[in-house]
C-alpha cells in the first residue's frame, strides 16, 4: 500500500462556497478553479486506479482559511471545511482512509479547539498550517500554546507554503513578477517558518513535536553548508542584535534542529532534488507524496514520485518506510489507519 500523505482537495460544498462562489480570490484561487480533479471524485478515482494498491490522505488546498475573514469568522469556515472533508473520508474509506484538519490560524485559541475537535470527533490525523497567518510569522508568541498542545497531545502538523503575488521581489517594485512568488518563493517560505521555529525556541520547548513540511523540507537540504557551517556563525553578520549570545544558549546546533522536522517527496518529478532531501532527512523522516492535482497532465506527479522512489538505490525495507511505514507512525491518532 502507497499512502499518498500531502494531496490536495475540495469538498463540493466548500468549493462551491469558497472557491467558485463569490468569495473567490485570485492568483491561487484561479490555479485551485481549475483544476477538475480537485473536486470531481469520479475523475479523481479515475487517476488513482492507476496505481493500484494506493490512497491518499487528503487535505484543502491553498488558500488558507483565514484568507477568506477575520478571526470572528473563520473559526465556523474551518469547521465547515473539516465536516466536508469527513464527510469525504466516511464515504469513500478505501480512497481517502483520514484528512488534516484545516484550522483558521488568525484566532490560535479556536484553532486549537477545532484541531482536537477533529482529530478526536471527526476521525483526523493531523491538521494542517501555513508558513504564515495573513503575513505574521508562526513564531509570534500568541501561537505558542497552539504549537504546545499540538506537541502534548501528539498530533502531527503538515506545514503548506503560503506567499502571493503581492509578495514584491525587490522593494522598488508592488508584486512579484512572473509567478516568482510561487516558484521560488514557496520553497523560501517554507525554510523561513523552519528557521523561525529553530531560533524561537520551539523545538526546544517541545522536542517530540512533528512537523511535516511540504516539498522536501524546502532550500533547507540543497543550502546545507549554509544552514551548518553557515549558521555555526550565527551574529558575525549582525550587529543590531545579540545573535551570537542567542547561539550559545541553544542546546545544538542549528542544522541539527532542522533535522528534527519532516518531509515529503511531492517535488514534481526532480529525482536529484529528491535524494538530496532523502540524504538530508534520513529515511525515517521522509513520506511519500505527491501534490495531486497541481500537474500538468492526471497523474503525472504520482507517476514521477514512484518512479524516482522505485529507482532509488535503497533497501525494500528503506522504500516500505518512505511509502508506507513514516506515514503510520505520523498518523497514529488516526485509528482509521490501521487496517491500512
Amino acid at each position: 500500500m502507497k499512502i499518498d500523505i500531502f494531496n490536495h482537495i475540495f469538498p463540493q460544498n466548500y468549493f462551491d462556497e469558497y472557491i467558485a462562489g463569490p468569495k473567490a480570490l485570485p492568483d491561487i484561487g484561479k490555479r485551485v478553479r481549475n483544476m477538475p480533479t480537485i473536486v470531481n471524485l469520479d475523475a479523481r478515482f479515475k487517476v488513482m486506479d492507476e496505481f493500484g494498491d494506493y490512497c491518499q490522505v487528503i487535505s484543502l488546498p491553498a488558500p488558507a482559511i483565514e484568507a477568506f475573514g477575520g478571526p470572528n469568522e473563520t473559526p465556523a469556515i474551518a469547521r465547515f471545511a473539516n465536516d466536508g472533508m469527513a464527510e469525504l473520508c466516511r464515504k469513500h474509506p478505501k480512497r481517502f482512509p483520514t484528512f488534516i484538519a484545516s484550522l483558521a490560524m488568525n484566532n490560535p485559541e479556536e484553532a486549537t479547539k477545532e484541531a482536537i475537535r477533529a482529530v478526536t470527533e471527526l476521525g483526523a490525523g493531523g491538521v494542517q498550517i501555513f508558513t504564515n497567518v495573513t503575513g505574521e510569522p508562526l513564531d509570534e508568541p500568541k501561537y505558542q500554546p497552539f504549537f504546545d498542545e499540538m506537541a502534548k497531545r501528539d498530533i502531527g502538523i503538515w506545514m503548506h507554503p503560503a506567499r502571493g503575488a503581492n509578495f514584491p521581489d525587490y522593494v522598488t517594485e508592488k508584486k512579484s513578477k512572473y509567478e516568482i512568488w510561487w516558484t521560488l518563493g514557496w520553497p523560501y517560505e517554507t525554510s523561513a517558518a523552519m528557521a523561525r521555529m529553530v531560533f524561537s525556541g520551539l523545538l526546544d520547548r517541545n522536542p517530540g513535536i512533528r512537523i511535516l513540511t511540504h516539498h522536501l523540507g524546502g532550500m533547507i537540504p540543497y543550502f546545507e553548508g549554509r544552514v551548518g557551517h553557515g549558521w555555526d556563525q550565527l551574529g558575525t553578520r549582525t550587529s543590531d542584535q545579540d545573535y551570537v549570545s542567542l547561539l550559545k544558549s541553544m542546546k545544538k546546533r542549528p542544522v541539527d534542529y532542522f533535522h528534527m522536522f519532516y518531509a515529503d517527496t511531492a517535488l514534481f518529478g526532480a529525482d536529484g532534488a529528491t535524494r538530496c532531501g532523502i540524504e538530508f532527512f534520513g529515511f525515517d523522516k521522509v513520506l511519500f507524496a505527491s501534490d495531486v492535482p497541481f500537474e500538468p497532465s492526471p497523474g503525472l506527479y504520482i507517476r514521477e514520485t514512484i518512479r524516482i522512489i522505485d529507482g532509488l538505490d535503497i533497501t525494500n525495507v528503506q522504500r516500505e518506510q518512505i511509502y508506507r511505514g513514516n506515514a503510520l507512525k505520523f498518523l497514529k491518532p488516526a485509528k482509521v489507519l490501521q487496517g491500512v
